[in-house]
């Protein structure tokens, strides 16, 4: 199939596609890994488009002390390639080169990700994991908002008609951080069936355990200390969060956290 007729707009910076955007209802475009399938096969039907893929409000990375920000239109493979710096000690590199092939890294983009909200992208999992924050900004002026409140179900998220995502903000974990990402997918390039972070990490308080590829938002699990510790286990932990699906169903969640804790007890501390 071929998409519905919609014009294309292109724009010299953010303000201008936000005022196209208020004028025509247009939807922001960037790598278009996910919308263009879904505009061959008419799921998506958007009267306009307004291309955003090389602004560069959403090209840029800020370095703070505490936090590294990246602007949404930053590549997975520049984040694989090591192109923007790292705010963890390696995760986000990582992670980035585990998404999908190298032809969709390559056009893809951090922000397109997390608001296309796929239940089991990588990026929706990771920076619910990390305690990072999404900043979204409209006519109207920018708010900013944890991931995890983000997510709001499966290809839906808090972001408004009028709005675009600016950047990410990743907080950089202690020397002493800890972390663990584990995925199951049959082959190569397949989205996941089952996936869980656990991040630990004294320094700066910030405890995690959370499970993705549900087929809804990441589930935040209760009592990460403890799961971490070990006092409560993976299959307890998942029970209590999906008290609702079958055993068997819960396996593969289960065997998630399980390899992403173990990842976590081997993981070099985080380096300076």
């Amino acid at each position: 199939m071929k998409p519905a007729s919609f014009a294309f707009h292109s724009v010299r910076d953010v303000k201008g596609a936000l005022e196209v955007m208020g004028r025509s209802g247009a939807k922001p475009s960037a790598g278009n890994q996910s919308l263009g399938p879904m505009l061959n096969l008419r799921l998506a039907r958007p009267s306009a488009l307004v291309d955003v893929a090389t602004l560069p409000q959403l090209r840029g990375v800020n370095e703070r002390g505490h936090s590294v920000r990246y602007g949404a239109g930053i590549t997975h493979a520049e984040f694989e390639d090591g192109d923007v710096p790292d705010a963890t000690p390696g995760w986000l590199r990582a992670a980035a080169g585990r998404i999908a092939h190298r032809a969709v890294r390559n056009r893809g983009t951090v922000g397109g990700s997390l608001a296309h909200a796929d239940p089991a992208a990588d990026w929706v999992i990771v920076m619910t994991g990390l305690f990072a924050e999404v900043i979204l900004t409209s006519r109207g002026g920018e708010r900013r908002m944890p991931v995890a409140e983000f997510i709001k179900g499966p290809f839906q998220t808090a972001l408004k008609a009028d709005e675009i995502i600016l950047a990410v903000e990743v907080p950089r974990p202690g020397l002493d951080g800890r972390w663990g990402y584990w995925k199951f997918v049959r082959q190569v390039g397949e989205f996941a069936k089952a996936s869980a972070v656990v991040l630990a990490d004294p320094a700066t308080r910030r405890y995690r355990c959370a499970l993705g590829a549900l087929g809804g938002r990441p589930i935040v699990l209760a009592e990460p200390e403890a799961i971490i510790a070990g006092s409560v286990t993976p299959a307890a932990a998942v029970a209590q969060a999906l008290p609702d699906r079958a055993a068997h169903e819960r396996a593969l969640h289960v065997a998630a956290l399980t390899h992403a804790l173990e990842a976590a007890s081997t993981e070099p501390p985080a380096q300076a």
